[in-house]
């Protein structure tokens, strides 16, 4: 992926975010992209800017929680430039409550169903473009699919299923000339957490933790999943902290806990 230049890139969540400023570096590089999100007003100021880093896009309205509107996203896709190179699964939503908060229960399907079976739905209708071009397959998933993280149920058992999916589907293409990604973040300035839904099932509209503090910008996250890109990596794990909790989850899980209770419930120091 060294030269982007003529390269077909898939990314869903393209609206904002990391999703956004990974959209517009590629296409600085000469990228032809897909931008897949619900929002096509969104859409469309980010393909915008893509067209003015010079590379070419397309937009297209897309319910990543609908597999139908992912295989057409898809057919336009190479509709329009002739293949796919690398599809993103970026797409994906959290949540801000503890279990015995919950007072609707369907946030935990809709936070599967957008966050691992859009990935699963996506991948599978770009996986056959994705092979006649020896690609990249990247999932976009979270240190919470590393560990548990409280009041973030629903969005960590979504993180841990999209990397036991994509660990498996890595084993599956060997041989294929197709490689996967699985890129795990911590904390990165976002507006994810802002549009967090709540116990109700509502958005919470504001972060709750103090995002000045442990929380990496947006432009170095995206620098690093390029690199990864470029060296075809099957794995990037973000910050040091990240890292490290690996090891300690074997040697000392009850660490690793207390780690990731701080983490959430630092707010305000």
């Amino acid at each position: 992926m060294a030269s982007m230049q003529g390269k077909t890139v898939v990314i869903t969540g393209a609206s904002a975010g990391i999703g956004e400023e990974l959209a517009v570096v590629l296409a600085s590089r000469g990228a032809n992209l897909v931008l897949a999100a619900r929002s096509e007003e969104a859409l469309a100021q980010v393909k915008q800017r893509c067209e003015q880093a010079g590379g070419k896009a397309l937009s297209v309205a897309t319910d990543v929680a609908d597999p139908e509107a992912c295989r057409r996203m898809v057919e336009r896709g190479v509709e329009a430039f002739g293949g796919i190179d690398c599809l993103v699964n970026n797409a994906g939503i959290t949540m801000w409550a503890r279990l015995d908060e919950v007072t609707d229960l369907s946030i935990y399907e809709r936070l599967m169903r957008v966050n691992y079976l859009g990935s699963v739905y996506c991948s599978y209708h770009a996986l056959p473009h994705l092979k006649a071009r020896k690609g990249l397959l990247v999932a976009i998933s979270s240190l919470t699919g590393k560990t548990g993280v409280p009041t973030r149920s629903a969005y960590a058992a979504s993180k841990h299923a999209m990397q036991g999916f994509f660990d498996s589907v890595r084993v599956e293409l060997r041989g294929t000339g197709v490689d996967v990604l699985v890129v795990s973040p911590g904390f990165v300035a976002t507006e994810i957490r802002a549009r967090a839904v709540g116990p109700d099932g509502k958005p919470v509209q504001k972060s709750k933790r103090n995002e000045m503090k442990n929380t990496m910008d947006v432009q170095t996250c995206v620098a690093q999943i390029v690199r990864a890109m470029d060296r075809r990596d099957r794995e990037l794990v973000m910050t040091a902290q990240g890292k490290v909790a690996q090891f300690l989850k074997l040697v000392a899980p009850g660490v690793v806990d207390r780690i990731a209770q701080r983490a959430i419930e630092d707010k305000d120091s």
